[in-house]
């Protein structure tokens, strides 16, 4: 495990649910799901290693984009450790899960349901982004 892994791996306490470090520098988020990936994904974090609380297959595909170097998670799925794997990302992780089950642990998480068969890290990110776009809109009209 690198330096800059084991600080961000550090960093996942209390309410901080991802990080990332590298040249001297570290971002943390308290944010739930990929929110944090995607807003990240417009700076520069080519090469930083990164720790997060859960990481699934759309996760998976947004580390990819941001070009992490190495990547830490409490617990892992399956599909995600093969996304990282193809992409030669090394990864540590706590718990390997089947998958990742949504808020409410009745089914599947929306976000890997929507990435489930796809192989393309920017296609994929396209199919996140609309699921996101379609659950903001379906809960400010509840």
């Amino acid at each position: 495990m690198t330096a800059d892994l084991i600080r961000a791996k550090a960093l996942l306490k209390d309410d901080v649910t991802c990080a990332l470090v590298g040249g001297g520098r570290a971002v943390t988020s308290t944010q739930r799901g990929v929110k944090p990936l995607l807003a990240w994904l417009g700076g520069d974090y080519r090469g930083f290693a990164a720790a997060d609380k859960v990481v699934g297959r759309a996760a998976a595909f947004l580390y990819v984009l941001l070009g992490v170097s190495s990547l830490y998670a409490a617990v892992l799925s399956e599909p995600a450790l093969a996304v990282l794997r193809a992409h030669h990302i090394p990864v540590e992780y706590d718990t390997l899960a089947a998958r990742i089950v949504d808020r409410t642990g009745t089914g599947l998480c929306p976000m890997e349901s929507a990435v489930m068969g796809e192989d393309d890290p920017r296609r994929a990110r396209n199919k996140i982004e609309q699921t996101c776009a379609r659950l903001a809109a379906k809960n400010n009209n509840v």
